[in-house]
């Protein structure tokens, strides 16, 4: 068998990229070792009948912003995304809470709430990026290099806007919050938002993380698919199958096969081979030298190996019998929330994840049924949370069940009587995460560290960091420019970089 393209893996990434070449008019298969496509993009009954639970990832701000998804038909194809009252909460031991709102207006009230003067000095610094936020996106959301939204930013925004925005690429959370705001709760707001990546808030790289998810809250919101997160997979599969497209699941790669310094196809691992003359692997860099072997240049394979991987995760998902009762009324609507209290808390908390699991720990908690109740039978809802630690120094399945309750008990805290209400519970620690999807390296959810050094020149520093020295093999993961969330980015830039190397054959 043969096609003109052959896509590794049917996440977000695989299947941007197999949509880019099925659109060029080009025979795509995507090969998925997984029994449903979508990756990380997955929803399943982890718990009891009809409570219907996203397996790894939820929120899709990014998603929501892409301009791979943006472009496409996906509404055509099922897709509805479903707001929340507020897109993050950020509960205090005071019963008090900082809210993400998509109104910039109501966001700075909750600020100001907090401090004088923190409302206003968000609405200063956001107001200007959100004015251009095409550009911002541009930058943040494009293939490598990104210049187009940066010499936008410049043109429309002028160069201090620029410098301004550039700036938070090298700067700490904690330098961006004690700038802006005088009270700890406004700083620990917004520490807690760079903590969708693995970048601590006192390192380089934090201020950008955390000012940008913010941003995109104002601007396109913290959305979540209507049902789960499965019907954005199911869009994308059935958008590349209306091109003519095919998507293959239960068929695991075991090897990519080449000659005389080019991509010849794939071999399956019930022992199928598949030639094309392109292949797009949307795999973690460990795993593409795995696959390709000596057929990658020494150079490049070493540069491979040494791509560093992120904290591990614990994911926590719960059936429950009503909604999660929080003590301040505005976390009750809220998507996501950040569970970690006090400014002082919260970095204590962060500080000790590197090395260890602290006792209160940091919380990323979702709780999509309050905005979709598609999510559980009537009357019931769904939750889950997850909490990083380090890859190595802990055994992770001695402490699985005590750690569990130090989330629990993190929860309750703020939302006294949830553990009343928990019905059933499911747990993936971090090597279920990895055997139930190979991207999730150590239970990483990131698709790599987003240390400095790895934050732009990803996986190595290279003009095209999709292409590798095979010709005809593209990388095209999370582990690429510009790297995780679910937007598709990385894979579209990498069939655009196959399509523009001529290298496959016209119909």
């Amino acid at each position: 068998m043969s096609a003109d393209a052959v896509v590794v893996g049917s996440g977000p990434n695989g299947l941007a990229a197999a949509i880019r070449l099925a659109e060029a008019g080009r025979s795509v298969v995507v090969l998925e070792a997984a029994d449903t496509p979508g990756g990380a993009v997955r929803t399943e009954e982890l718990t009891l009948p009809g409570f219907r639970h996203d397996t790894f990832s939820s929120v899709y701000p990014a998603g929501a912003a892409s301009p791979v998804f943006g472009r496409l038909p996906l509404a055509a194809h099922g897709l509805e995304w479903v707001h929340p009252a507020a897109c993050a909460a950020h509960p205090l031991d005071d019963g008090d809470a900082v809210v993400l709102y998509r109104d910039l207006e109501t966001t700075c009230a909750s600020l100001e709430a907090q401090g004088r003067g923190d409302g206003d000095a968000w609405r200063t610094f956001a107001t200007p990026l959100l004015e251009h936020f095409d550009a911002v996106r541009a930058t943040m959301l494009s293939g490598f290099p990104p210049v187009g939204g940066p010499l936008a930013l410049l043109g429309r925004a002028g160069p201090a806007t620029l410098l301004r925005f550039g700036a938070l690429l090298p700067g700490s959370a904690v330098g961006l919050g004690r700038r802006l705001f005088g009270a700890p709760g406004s700083r620990a707001w917004l520490y807690a938002a760079a903590m969708h990546g693995d970048t601590p808030p006192h390192r380089p790289g934090g201020a950008i993380a955390a000012a940008y998810l913010d941003l995109l809250g104002h601007a396109v919101g913290w959305p979540s698919p209507r049902g789960g997160a499965q019907a954005l997979a199911d869009a994308l599969v059935g958008h590349l199958r209306s091109l003519g497209g095919e998507v293959r699941t239960g068929a695991r790669v075991a090897r990519i096969t080449a000659s005389g310094g080019r991509v010849t196809g794939v071999g399956i691992a019930d022992g199928e081979a598949l030639a094309a003359p392109i292949v797009v692997a949307d795999v973690m860099p460990h795993a593409l030298v795995d696959l390709a072997g000596d057929a990658l240049a020494g150079w490049y394979r070493s540069a491979l190996r040494r791509f560093a991987y992120g904290p591990s995760t614990l994911k926590v998902d719960w059936a429950l019998d009503g909604p999660i009762p929080w003590a301040n009324a505005e976390v009750r609507g809220a998507g996501t929330v950040h569970v970690g209290g006090s400014e002082d808390e919260l970095l204590d908390a962060i500080a000790r994840s590197q090395e260890g699991l602290p006792e209160r720990p940091f919380l990323l908690l979702g709780q999509q049924s309050v905005a979709d109740p598609t999510r559980a039978p009537a009357g019931r809802h769904t939750a889950w949370a997850y909490t990083h630690g380090p890859q190595r120094g802990v055994d992770w399945v001695a402490e699985q069940d005590r750690h569990v309750e130090r989330v629990e008990a993190q929860v309750e805290r703020y939302a006294p009587g949830f553990c009343d209400r928990i019905l059933a519970r499911h747990v993936l620690g971090p090597a279920a995460l990895q055997a139930r999807n190979a991207n999730l390296v150590g239970g990483d959810v990131g698709g790599g560290t987003y240390r400095l050094d790895q934050v732009v020149f990803r996986p190595l520093p290279k003009l095209s960091p999709y292409s590798t020295p095979l010709k005809g093999l593209f990388l095209g993961s999370a582990a690429t420019f510009p790297g995780g969330a679910v937007h598709g980015v990385p894979g579209d830039a990498a069939a655009r970089a196959a399509l523009g190397r001529g290298l496959l054959r016209r119909p």
